[in-house]
């Protein structure tokens, strides 16, 4: 598996790597014991980066993930997880404060049975956008937070998440140099949407490394297609859906080559993607070490057209 630097954090990550929402039964609900096969599966194929948080699955995916890292070495991995977005009992919850990150990222390493974390990350931060404070709390108590135990050693490195980049460049603008070491953004690196590469010169330039996810942009890129609660605009949904039944008819399944562009850029340190299926992870690493058909790329973003790059609102 090809590795990546990310940023100036000296990490170097898989440019396919396991993110454990899945875990948390997010999309459908899950067998254990195939989930926790699962990140076996991803570590056995090469991927040494697992990124988690505490939202998905309301802690489900924390604790399943836990179960499964009791039995992998420590040194096979590097570990991101995140602060701010919770749930319980089916209700979402947003809390930025400096005690409750803090807690927090206790509370994550005592679900996933660890005692140190590689990379801690802000989570979704466009809901404290909304929140008293707005972003100025993030960089004003959240970020400071989580230096401070950075200071510690009790995580290595401090990120930030968003789908919206804007919102991840205003923070960076708006704290000291190396608060933040890295980013993680989502949909914005895919066949239906390249934003991000708007924004690696920036990220660059503050030495702050790249994580991409969802190359399947949230189901839009599959055959199957969209979930119900997606919330992308029906226009986007249906020019995705007939690149999906493009690529069908050529007999290459638009998730492959969506995997595949995905991991093309190597200015991206790594595309997270998850599944809870063991075969599923295998089918993803064997696509991803697979040369890509640029011809089908094309046609696929010329089908896609003028929808190229419409987002949506997170949620």
């Amino acid at each position: 598996m090809q590795k990546n630097k990310l940023g100036k954090t000296g990490l170097e990550l898989s440019a396919l790597s396991f993110g454990a929402s899945s875990l948390g039964g997010v999309f459908h609900d899950i067998k254990e014991q195939a989930a926790i096969e699962a990140v076996f599966t991803a570590i056995d194929g090469g991927m040494n980066f697992i990124d988690v948080s505490p939202y998905y699955g309301h802690y489900k995916a924390e604790t399943v993930l836990g179960k499964a890292l009791k039995d992998i070495p420590r040194d096979k991995y590097f570990l991101s997880t995140k602060v701010g977005r919770y749930g319980k009992d089916g209700v979402n919850t947003w809390d930025y404060s400096a005690k409750r990150v803090t807690d927090s990222v206790y509370e994550s390493m005592e679900r996933l049975n660890i005692e140190y974390i590689d990379l801690i990350n802000v989570h979704d931060i466009e809901f404290q956008a909304s929140l008293p404070g707005g972003l100025q709390k993030v960089c004003d108590e959240t970020l400071p937070a989580l230096v401070e135990l950075r200071k510690k050693g009790v995580v290595g490195h401090v990120g930030i998440t968003d789908l919206q980049l804007e919102n991840l460049k205003w923070v960076v603008d708006h704290v000291e140099d190396g608060t933040v070491e890295s980013i993680l953004n989502f949909c914005h690196f895919c066949l239906c949407d390249d934003k991000l590469t708007d924004f690696l010169d920036y990220f660059e330039g503050k030495g702050i490394g790249v994580i991409n996810a969802s190359p399947l942009s949230m189901g839009l890129l599959s055959e199957r297609g969209v979930p119900d609660w997606h919330p992308a605009p029906r226009p986007l949904v249906d020019a995705c859906a007939k690149a999906a039944q493009h690529c069908k008819a050529k007999g290459y399944p638009i998730e492959k080559l969506a995997i595949q562009y995905s991991v093309s850029n190597p200015r991206i340190a790594a595309t997270l993607f998850s599944s809870a299926n063991p075969e599923n992870v295998k089918k993803n690493i064997a696509w991803a070490e697979e040369p890509i058909d640029w011809n089908l790329v094309a046609e696929v973003k010329d089908i896609i057209g003028e929808q190229q790059r419409v987002s949506w609102k997170n949620t």
